[in-house]
């Protein structure tokens, strides 16, 4: 089965989820039955910044606003409402006001006000200490200047400047509004939201376990009487379990295209679907730490990438190659094929980049007998490592010899905020596609997740000025020149841009995945088992 023959079966799909949704009355209960790649690091979505977290739990919570569940692609223009009901803008855009639905009760029974909102974004905007132990999303709140509680239902947001983007960080899956009542310890462990389904059990190694809400706001949803994920951290033992017909899905874009063939080969009835993730491998070297404090020797373990190899190894061609912002036509920022031909470091020559990075090392230093040594560090779940190993084999040829060191999911983020490593290779998760997401999240100086602590203040200054920009056009071409800079700078060069496969049975319906980023659509309250 060609790739390409994947894409157009997952099209297929598509259409029939379409036609059989609204042709087919939804059948209320059941457990939807799926399986988990590994421990989160905790329960609390606010304090993640890993698929892990969100996807389980983004079913606890509601945003003020998300993205239309139906619609393929996230963006501005398919942003609706959820805990409000609509939204104003006044004062050059600069205020934003929120109408908030009545009637909204917490999984405890308290009532959801405007005051939950404000202690939301007042904690994670880091203006209120929370007590949280990990924020990585504060820079992307950089630009509240202050949060008031108009009444219990209506609340304004007071920004610096105008930003387009602000409505679309709020309807991500990493958005979700928090009880002020309840502290961050238990967020972690036990957390309560206003969503479809309520918090049951997370018993490490074992499962999550989540049951219908019974008081939801919205009228007859959910449909399932709860959702149930097993953790089985060896992949193929999953996807067999998956063809057995013990689980009704796979954690999302946890497939190679290869796997989902074989899935298919093994069950022909199964709905797959392969697509961006708006995940990116990307090459983590700490500047920070001898001898990578030296830029040249940064610059020469970049040369040594082969992009297209990692590609067609991991993927079989499948991933894509691109920047920081994911590649059209799925992303709506990357760079176009003929833009991205004039990026050094993107050409098809890579001996001669290799070579280059040879002539530095042994300039200072180091050659075939005498190797520069080092662990790269990474992630212990499949996608990190093969990863991994294939960077250990392209740094040979620049004289870097590496071993590979992994480490479970909240051993790997602690370290990385930390910055405790010398070389990491990272599968690095994009919550939204959106420059202002990429750039304030991934690249400003003091950012929690700027993992390779990168500093450019010009750079930041037009990180600031893109985030204003109303004019699409104007835009993007800014953002296509601050990613070029990026790359050039080594800041956290880009390898490849992850595709992934989702799996599921026939039986689940209503199930929608967007095409440009995976952490945004697993509210489950349209998804129904017809079984």
């Amino acid at each position: 089965m060609s790739h390409k023959w994947i894409r157009l079966f997952a099209a297929g799909v598509c259409a029939l989820l379409l036609a059989t949704g609204g042709a087919q009355a939804q059948k209320q209960g059941g457990v939807l039955r799926i399986t988990h790649r590994d421990n989160p690091p905790s329960a609390s979505i606010h304090e993640e910044a890993t698929i892990s977290t969100d996807m389980p739990f983004m079913a606890v919570f509601n945003n003020l606003v998300m993205f239309d569940p139906a619609a393929k692609q996230n963006r501005l223009e398919a942003v609706v409402p959820e805990l409000a009901t609509s939204w104003k803008y006044s004062d050059d855009d600069r205020t934003l006001t929120f109408q908030l639905r009545e009637g909204v009760k917490w999984h405890d029974g308290k009532p959801f006000t405007a005051a939950d909102v404000k202690c939301t974004w007042d904690v994670v905007s880091g203006k209120v200490d929370g007590k949280m132990r990990k924020n990585p999303r504060k820079s992307w709140w950089f630009n509240i200047k202050d949060i008031v509680v108009d009444s219990p239902t209506q609340v304004t947001f007071h920004l610096n400047d105008p930003q387009p983007s602000f409505l679309v960080m709020l309807a991500g899956g990493f958005s979700p509004v928090y009880p002020c009542h309840v502290p961050a310890a238990q967020m972690r462990t036990h957390p309560i939201g206003t969503g479809p389904f309520r918090f049951v059990s997370f018993q490490q190694n074992e499962s999550i376990k989540l049951e219908r809400n019974p008081d939801y706001w919205k009228p007859g949803r959910p449909y399932l009487d709860g959702i149930e994920y097993t953790i089985i951290p060896n992949r193929s033992t999953a996807v067999l379990a998956l063809e057995a017909g013990k689980f009704d899905m796979n954690i999302t874009g946890e497939l190679t295209p290869e796997l989902v063939k074989d899935v298919l080969k093994a069950v022909p009835t199964m709905q797959c679907l392969v697509q961006p993730s708006n995940t990116e491998g990307n090459l983590l070297i700490n500047r920070d730490r001898p001898p990578f404090d030296n830029p040249q020797i940064r610059k020469a373990l970049a040369l040594a990438i082969d992009r297209k190899a990692f590609s067609d190894i991991l993927s079989h061609g499948v991933d894509n190659i691109g920047g920081a912002m994911l590649a059209p036509p799925e992303g709506i920022w990357g760079w176009s094929k003929a833009f991205m031909e004039t990026v050094p470091g993107y050409g098809s020559d890579v001996e001669k980049s290799r070579e280059e990075g040879r002539r530095i090392m042994r300039e200072l230093g180091y050659g075939p007998d005498k190797p520069l040594t080092l662990k790269v560090t990474t992630r212990n779940i499949p996608d990190y490592r093969d990863a991994a190993v294939l960077l250990i084999d392209h740094i040979k040829n620049v004289y870097i010899q590496a071993e590979l060191e992994t480490l479970d999911s909240a051993v790997w983020y602690a370290r990385l905020l930390k910055k405790d490593y010398a070389v990491g290779m990272n599968v690095q998760g994009t919550g939204i596609d959106d420059p202002d997401v990429m750039f304030f999240e991934n690249y400003t100086c003091n950012s929690e997740r700027n993992y390779t602590g990168y500093c450019n203040r010009y750079l930041e200054a037009l990180f600031h000025k893109q985030s204003q920009m109303k004019d699409f056009a104007a835009r993007q071409q800014l953002v296509w020149q601050i990613d070029r800079t990026l790359q050039e700078d080594g800041a956290r060069p880009v390898v490849y841009q992850s595709q992934g496969g989702t799996c599921w049975w026939p039986a689940v319906k209503g199930l929608h995945l967007a095409v440009n980023s995976i952490y945004n659509h697993w509210r489950f309250d349209d998804v129904w088992l017809d079984r």
